[in-house]
């Protein structure tokens, strides 16, 4: 896996932690969880910001908000106890599908 794709999943990583801890927060009312949040998605679009030094913004972008989508509705789900329906997974399963496609077929897609 090319540098690009690991400083991306790290991104993932931190959207994910930041987008979680979003939730946590209470609408900005507890101040661990919101400060967590700001470090969160300033880690996640720093990174992010360093893929696009190797790789277009649209596929970062679509790997990048795809990725996140999956992981926290996988986290509401076991965490926060928010249910998932059958067009919710499936809807899941075309990103999922779609990340795929970019990641093994796309030239644009730094490999």
């Amino acid at each position: 896996m090319p540098n690009a794709y690991l400083i991306l999943l790290l991104a993932v990583f931190a959207e994910t932690v930041g987008t979680t801890a979003l939730q946590a927060s209470q609408q900005f009312t507890r101040l661990w969880p919101s400060v967590l949040v700001v470090v969160g998605y300033g880690l996640a679009f720093y990174l992010m910001a360093l893929t696009l030094k190797v790789m277009p913004v649209g596929i970062v972008y679509a790997i990048w908000s795809g990725m996140g989508i999956v992981l926290i509705a996988l986290i509401g789900l076991v965490v926060f106890g928010q249910k998932l329906d059958f067009p919710a997974i499936a809807g899941l399963g075309l990103i999922i599908g779609g990340i795929l496609i970019i990641h093994l077929f796309s030239k644009t897609a730094a490999h």
